[in-house]
């Protein structure tokens, strides 16, 4: 790729960042990283009657634990700064008026309560009511005002806005990375606000503006961006500024595969749509987050990579850097992607197994307060056995505990399987070959017990299952010689004596 890759995250500050716009900050980051370009950060905050107390960290804290951190953004690097919009806004306005120069943008003057008329009169009459070519000679504006009459309001302090004046009777050609080449008709357009009456931007200019001065030569957004393609493209047309790519992704969709993904289909399907915990700021409430629900930042992002990119290949587990590798735009699918979130406990699982065992066991041991005192190397050991069937930290207690506590129950119907009249003289037996077991060692066990069986001519499932029931509480678990050689000799006699004397 000839040209300097410059791709930007704009994110509004509005609340916590939704999965969606996790997975958009991926593929721009993924993007940026194969082309040896620059991800930026910007805070689209013009609309400063949604602005959310937190939201701004809470992004930068998101793309931080997900592992793709900006290179420019608020605070960072900022070489085209400032990088939050609401500190930018002295620079619109003259950008506005240069439109209205060129033709290409008017003074409108209509109030709320004309525009709110016109709409319920179209209403009535089935009609929708859209202000553009077709009406705009009719309403209040500086091109269906003369200059005096104009200036006079503008003089006069009224309020107003700029509009976008859209073409009549045109075609538009417009090219999407990801869609190919779409038409539009303009006559079905409106005219857009481009300056509001509060003196700030609507996202449509700020947006455009602070792409051209920014560099940014690849826009890569959600699909929900689509119907706002006609426009930017006008926008970078009337200023005489070359336009940058454009590649709309796909919806993330509920996991029934029907409409987009939402807040609400994961608290009634019970699972996160945010990254990181987030409480909000009026009400108090708290959403959940991956991150607390214990997945890890490398399962989320191999699992959002897929939704929507296809690497071509039957492979599914991929460490960052061969995403990156992988990525291509061109790969990236047009339809929706259903979100599954049984696939992303998959992508946990395998990464599960990834973990440093002293990592793991230091955060095992951190939830729960009975372990407190534990030897961390010894928590490690009993992670390194434990971990493959799990797929959470949370997990680990209910795999290990009898690592760390005897049982202070049998499973009834383990019992019932393992328990036979000559049980206990064959448990009794078994002690005493424990107890002259001179090296305590998993193959000194394994050696002497499966020696002791098979002189005795018995099935190892006779010893075996009650032994690992003694040990366990059930009929699971790790190597039972390596759960002996762990608990140690006296730990091991005394639980097959409790469970003979409960039994």
């Amino acid at each position: 790729m000839s040209k300097n890759v410059r791709v930007r995250f704009a994110p509004s500050p509005t609340g916590p960042l939704h999965i969606g716009g996790v997975r958009t900050a991926l593929f721009n980051y993924l993007f940026a990283k194969k082309h040896q370009g620059t991800f930026i950060l910007r805070i689209e905050d013009t609309d400063q009657n949604r602005y959310v107390e937190g939201a701004e960290q809470y992004i930068v804290d998101s793309l931080n634990w997900c592992g793709i951190p900006f290179n420019e953004g608020p605070g960072k690097n900022e070489k085209f700064g400032p990088y939050r919009q609401s500190e930018r806004k002295h620079l619109y306005k003259k950008y506005a008026e240069q439109l209205i120069v060129s033709g290409d943008a008017y003074y409108a003057f209509d109030t709320a309560e004309i525009l709110d008329f016109h709409r319920k009169d179209h209403e009535e009459k089935g009609k929708t009511f859209i202000y553009n070519w077709h009406n705009r000679l009719k309403l209040s504006n500086s091109l269906s005002l003369s200059a005096k009459e104009t200036k006079a309001k503008l003089d006069a302090g009224d309020e107003y806005v700029i509009r976008f004046k859209s073409p009549q009777d045109e075609t538009l050609h417009l090219k999407d990375i990801i869609r190919g080449d779409i038409q539009i008709d303009t006559n079905i357009l409106d005219d857009k606000v481009l300056f509001k009456s509060d003196g700030m931007p609507t996202y449509h200019l700020a947006n455009i503006v602070d792409d051209h001065l920014m560099e940014i030569s690849h826009v890569i957004r959600g699909e929900e961006w689509l119907p706002s393609l006609a426009l930017h493209y006008q926008l970078y047309k009337a200023f005489g500024w070359k336009a940058p790519e454009f590649a709309h992704l796909p919806l993330i969709l509920k996991p029934t595969g029907t409409g987009k993904l939402s807040k609400r289909d994961g608290d009634k399907m019970g699972f996160p749509v945010f990254p990181l915990q987030w409480e909000d700021p009026l009400t108090h409430d708290i959403s959940r987050g991956y991150k607390e629900d214990g997945y890890f930042p490398e399962a989320m992002i191999n699992f959002l990579a897929f939704l929507g990119w296809n690497p071509g290949t039957e492979q599914e587990i991929f460490s960052l850097d061969e995403l990156i590798n992988a990525f291509d735009l061109e790969r990236v699918n047009k339809s929706g992607a259903r979100f599954d979130p049984e696939k992303i406990k998959w992508f946990n699982h395998h990464y599960m197994q990834e973990q440093n065992d002293m990592e793991l066991a230091e955060a095992f041991v951190a939830q729960y307060n009975q372990l407190t005192d534990i030897d961390i190397n010894y928590a490690a050991l009993v992670v390194g056995l434990v971990k493959e069937r799990a797929t959470f930290i949370s997990d680990l207690w209910e795999l290990s505990f009898y690592f760390f506590q005897a049982p202070k129950t049998y499973d009834k119907k383990a019992v019932q399987k393992a328990f036979n009249e000559d049980t206990p003289e064959l448990m009794l037996e078994l002690v005493t070959i424990i107890q002259t077991v001179n090296d305590f060692t998993v193959a000194n066990l394994q050696t002497d017990i499966k020696a002791w069986i098979t002189d005795k001519n018995i099935g190892f499932g006779k010893v075996m299952m009650p032994l690992r029931l003694a040990l366990v509480g059930a009929l699971q678990g790790p190597d039972v010689f390596e759960i002996m050689f762990m608990i140690g000799k006296i730990e091991t006699v005394e639980r097959i004596e409790n469970i003979l004397n409960t039994v």
